[in-house]
């Protein structure tokens, strides 16, 4: 697998794992779940836990951040720390780090060791002590909803926009400085950036776009030649994260959506949500599929896509439905490969290529529930409930043996095969 370039070399350096978001681990291998073995977990109270992020061998942080603030109308603020791989207790911790307006940030491990972080307006940049290095405020008085690093070690972020354009920023590490001049993007855009190389994808709330780095100009342009108006003459509501599986684009719309402590029901539009594929190459080359064809479908993350075994997973949380496809060597068609009724899983996904164990979520009996499922059949592997009545949105990451952590906003778990 390649490795993404800009950061740490980690099996887990940020969020989803890179940032073409295929939630695949860079490094490491799956669990090989056999007959007799089950998922024990450890869990821990948390303010709102966004993500672990893995560092050099046995490092593990945790990215939370404030919440209360934000129902006075007053800025929230982050918080990192160094966690106990093993029992999850603090071994150190950042102070409170300047934020603004609510919403789960970012956090990842550069190339350069450092740790870097963007939540509410600003981005910080810690070292692996979690103490601060330095800071900068973004230009717009919104929630930016993290970043990714291209592999020329710039930082890329946005503002998460639903009335006027996104503004892009582009970041030097180390002193953080913007780097180039801002972008404005032709609308709106509540998805979190996607980049392969030095290629920036984003879902607008109509369309998706993307934008090369110019490094003789030193600024970000626009691909004219490239870009898909997914919305059209639908009424679906706008996209989310997309997955950059080197061939294709693939996202999901029908994002709007009522969550408070679950997705179950939450949905908006009353149309189904669907699964969306964008050739790399040719943007007139896409496909577009529902995934359970009832109404009132939606989400709020990106689907998953298996390269090794040309599997694409889809689902409608509100509707409670997962669906796998198989994607015909031309992507054209998409051949049904396994359905699940009355499973609502809503959080990012982890994948292990090498064993195809997909670790997922499902919202039961008022309560998250973490599963390991085979990802060619279907097939339940183990099953553990973490406890707390939120389910996760979040991202999980994958741990140092043969364990995992999953972040569901009010607690943090690690889960193990024993």
């Amino acid at each position: 697998m390649r490795h993404a370039q800009g950061y740490l070399d980690s099996p887990w350096p940020c969020e989803d794992g890179g940032p073409a978001r295929l939630q695949t681990p860079q490094s490491g291998l799956g669990f090989g779940l056999q007959t007799g073995e089950r998922l024990h977990c450890v869990t821990r109270r948390t303010c709102l836990s966004t993500m672990t992020v893995l560092g050099a061998p046995g490092e593990v942080y945790l990215l939370t951040h404030s919440a209360l603030r934000a129902q006075l109308g007053l800025p929230t603020t982050a918080c990192v720390e160094r966690i106990d791989p093993h029992t999850l207790r603090t071994l150190q911790r950042s102070p409170r780090l300047a934020g603004g307006p609510m919403w789960p940030g970012g956090m990842a491990l550069h190339r350069d060791g450092d740790l870097y972080l963007v939540y509410g307006r600003f981005a910080h940049r810690l070292d692996r002590s979690c103490q601060p290095l330095a800071q900068l405020e973004l230009p717009m008085n919104e929630a930016y909803n993290s970043f990714v690093v291209l592999d020329n070690g710039l930082i890329v972020t946005k503002n998460l926009s639903t009335t006027r354009p996104a503004l892009l920023s582009v970041i030097e590490p180390g002193a953080l400085r913007f780097a180039a001049a801002h972008i404005r993007c032709p609308e709106p855009s509540v998805a979190r950036l996607s980049a392969v190389g030095n290629t920036v994808y984003v879902v607008g709330v109509r369309s998706i776009f993307r934008l090369h780095w110019d490094s003789q100009a030193g600024c970000l342009r626009r691909d004219e030649t490239w870009g898909l108006d997914y919305i059209g003459d639908s009424q679906q509501s706008h996209g989310w994260d997309v997955v950059l599986d080197s061939e294709h684009a693939w996202f999901m719309d029908n994002g709007q959506h009522r969550y408070r402590i679950r997705m179950v029901g939450a949905g908006v539009q009353q149309t189904p949500n669907r699964l969306i594929r964008v050739s790399l190459k040719d943007a007139t080359d896409h496909l577009k599929i529902n995934v359970s064809s009832l109404p009132g479908g939606s989400i709020t993350n990106p689907p998953l896509v298996d390269k090794q075994r040309r599997i694409v997973l889809g689902y409608d949380s509100a509707n409670r439905v997962l669906r796998a496809w198989r994607i015909d060597p031309s992507a054209s068609t998409l051949s049904p490969l396994w359905t699940k009724t009355d499973w609502a899983c809503a959080s990012h996904m982890l994948l292990y290529p090498d064993t195809g164990e997909l670790v997922i979520n499902d919202y039961r009996r008022w309560g998250e529930e973490v599963a390991v499922l085979a990802v060619e059949t279907g097939q339940e592997l183990a099953r553990v409930r973490p406890g707390g009545i939120t389910q996760g949105v979040v991202f999980p990451s994958v741990g140092w043996e043969r364990d995992f952590y999953w972040s569901s906003m009010g607690r943090i778990a690690r889960v193990w095969v024993a």
